[in-house]
């Protein structure tokens, strides 16, 4: 059996770097933050968003509502199978997003069920105008037809690797590696 062998991909800079990128495509896709909500798929997805939003802040002089999301009800691939009840965290969206256009924040998109699962929540609530996808890193092997609209760094993967994203605000770092071996 190989041992896990970790190689950093991206340093705190770099993910500044990537989060500015990605905040800057946002405000010129959307020729600025009119009716321009972000909702963060907890747990490191919520962190991100509002580092987006403080960039938004930054750079336009606006605040951008931001949005937690608890997605555990509506995947399809976890804990129900195994017979386990879920841990059920909060959703927290305390404004409309009825007819806004929402960009869904997430650390890692891998099969794409986590965000589907964000799509299906968000459309429980309301109906917003459009639902765009940014993530950090983008690692492939989808098993959904959903892709990102917006992403700090394509890294593609073979499926016995895993990413990990480590953020202040949860870890008490920054970076995001690569995991190889079993």
């Amino acid at each position: 059996m190989m041992a896990k062998q970790e190689v950093e991909i991206m340093d705190a800079t770099t993910m500044q770097r990537s989060l500015t990128r990605i905040t800057h495509e946002i405000l010129e896709k959307n020729d600025g933050v009119e009716d321009l909500v972000l909702v963060g798929i907890r747990t490191r997805g919520i962190y991100l968003a509002e580092r987006i939003a403080r960039n938004i802040q930054k750079f336009e002089g606006k605040e951008v509502p931001v949005g937690e999301l608890d997605i555990t009800l509506y995947r399809d691939d976890q804990h129900f199978a195994e017979g386990i009840d879920p841990t059920l965290n909060q959703t927290n969206i305390p404004f409309s997003f009825e007819g806004k256009h929402v960009v869904l924040v997430d650390d890692v998109l891998y099969t794409a069920r986590t965000i589907r699962a964000g799509m299906d929540a968000i459309m429980d609530v309301e109906r917003p105008r459009r639902i765009t996808v940014a993530v950090l890193i983008d690692r492939g092997h989808r098993e959904l037809p959903i892709k990102a609209d917006y992403v700090g760094k394509n890294i593609p993967t073979a499926l016995s690797e895993q990413i990990s994203v480590k953020l202040q605000e949860v870890d008490g770092e920054e970076k995001v590696s690569l995991i190889k071996g079993s």
